[in-house]
């Protein structure tokens, strides 16, 4: 009995290291992952921009075609 002691002793601390190093990877992983989400958002942002410059600009066209015509 006492020899199982001594093994749980010894291993513990050992244990306790790698479950206090897997939590420091999971909080890094879910910053990387909001960074990630951040960025995402931003490109979205920015192309749904793009678009709507895209739509602005073919409607004046169409009207700049439209107008000689009339």
């Amino acid at each position: 009995m006492e020899r199982l002691w001594a093994v749980l002793a010894l291993t513990l601390p050992l244990a306790a290291c790698g479950v206090a190093e897997t939590g420091a990877s999971a909080a890094t992983a879910a910053e990387s992952g909001a960074q990630q989400a951040a960025q995402a958002r931003s490109a979205q942002d920015k192309v749904a921009e793009q678009i709507d410059a895209a739509y602005s600009q073919a409607a004046e066209q169409r009207r700049a075609a439209e107008a000689p015509g009339q």
